[in-house]
């Protein structure tokens, strides 16, 4: 996410922090470097302009040239700007005082709406919500049977339309559906078109003046960069949205999106989609986002998303596995699925404070599958006890799960150097000694 910016941006910084004294005009030459980083991330124009404006004012002024730190005083500067640019703090869904809450989601074809209005829902289960999603799209083929698989796969609740139905009286169904049901977020997924046209907006509006949504989320691809900004410049003017979901934002190397469309449209990023899977979807922080630009990690959303995804269950009982040295296949297999259930790697890695100085680094999602693959080719006994496993078993368990015999001798020396590991650190008196150096 954002890397090619990211590393124009710490490159600058990184400089600056290794001279002694700055000058107006080493600022000066930060600012034209920060400028080019930014134009170059699709960023608006006028929005690069004003940005780099307020944050010259503030660091030619005596905050950085009296510092003792000047150059980490610039990296300050930028990042409370950077956050101010991306709206200062998170900001929520809007909550009627009397549900249900009606949230209206639009968007053009193939920005994500009718995924994103899954996903949100499920965001707003887990927050403690009975949300109802109704399928409100009849434009786009297939829309309808879309919104029902989701709701099938996540176990949702959703109001489909009736034969005849047009996207109005599907909607007003939908509200006495959520009535009856008792859901208290009413989440409708529009149409949308391949491009803003006259026939999309009349359509949109008549939902606005009838429905009288709480709150109307415009969807847009990260991806499309001033694009998407000038679509949701359409959108406000010709509808009136409250706030934006960015989807595919893990994607988007270069940003252009995120930090253009809050300050040219003045509404505020409320989620951002980051994967494929149904849990990417993600209350927009701006500080974290900022930090993660500027190589600061971002680990409150690394630990909420560790609490998500722990079983705290199978953690208390690894402890005492960790404790008494039981430690096993099995156990290697669990703590394996529950570390991608997390989200991919790499993102993780870009969370990490400091994880510029990793760059090069490469994170082989193939290599989990594959020790995955191995481990489920073993018996249950040779899962919990390793040592049992020769050379004819080692030939059986590569067969059965499609790899090779290095393979496998690869994966039982990394959990026994783990073991090991994990013996010496846990051990009273043997704190901090290691089996083999560390890279």
């Amino acid at each position: 996410m954002f890397e090619a910016l990211s590393e124009r941006l710490q490159e600058v910084f990184r400089r600056l922090r290794g001279r002694g004294r700055l000058g107006e005009a080493e600022v000066q030459e930060a600012m034209r470097e920060v400028r080019l980083a930014l134009l170059e991330a699709d960023v608006n124009f006028k929005v690069v302009k004003d940005f780099v404006a307020r944050v010259r004012e503030r660091a030619v002024g005596s905050e950085v040239l009296e510092s003792l730190t000047p150059g980490q005083t610039v990296v300050k500067i930028v990042h409370e700007e950077l956050i101010a640019l991306l709206g200062g703090a998170a900001s929520g869904l809007s909550v009627s005082p009397r549900p249900p809450t009606v949230v209206l989601l639009a968007g053009l074809q193939g920005s994500g709406k009718t995924t994103t209005t899954a996903k949100l829902a499920l965001v707003l289960r887990r927050g403690g919500k009975r949300p109802l999603m109704v399928a409100a799209d009849l434009q786009r083929p297939a829309a309808v049977e879309q919104l029902a698989a989701l709701a099938r796969q996540l176990e949702l609740a959703v109001f489909l339309p009736r034969p005849g139905d047009t996207p109005l009286t599907a909607a007003r169904a939908g509200l006495r559906e959520a009535d009856r049901l008792g859901s208290d977020t009413v989440l409708v997924d529009t149409a949308g078109r391949l491009q803003v046209d006259e026939a999309l907006m009349e359509e949109l509006a008549e939902l606005r003046r009838e429905l009288r949504p709480h709150e109307v989320l415009l969807v847009v691809d990260a991806m499309t960069g001033q694009e998407a900004v000038a679509v949701a410049e359409t959108f406000d003017r010709r509808l009136g949205i409250d706030g934006i979901v960015l989807t595919k934002l893990d994607g988007d190397a270069r940003g252009g999106a995120a930090l253009s469309v809050r300050a040219v449209t003045g509404k505020p990023i409320k989620f951002v989609g980051t994967g494929e899977k149904a849990d990417a979807l993600e209350v927009f922080h701006p500080d974290r986002l900022a930090s993660r630009i500027l190589g600061m990690g971002d680990v409150l959303t690394l630990i909420e998303r560790a609490q998500a995804g722990v079983d705290l269950r199978q953690a208390r009982e690894m402890e005492r596995k960790l404790r008494k040295n039981q430690l096993n296949l099995q156990d290697f297999l669990d703590q394996l699925r529950q570390m991608r259930r997390m989200g991919p790697l790499d993102q993780f890695v870009s969370m990490l404070p400091g994880a510029a100085k990793l760059k090069g680094l490469q994170v082989d999602e193939g290599q989990l599958t594959r020790m995955e693959a191995i481990i489920n080719s073993m018996t249950p006994r040779e899962r919990s006890e390793p040592g049992i496993i020769d050379g004819s078993r080692r030939k059986r368990i590569a067969a059965g799960s499609g790899t090779k015999v290095q393979d496998v001798n690869r994966l039982l020396r990394q959990f026994d150097q783990t073991r090991k590991l994990l013996r010496n650190v846990s051990e009273p008196g043997r704190r901090g000694r290691f089996p083999f150096p560390l890279p």
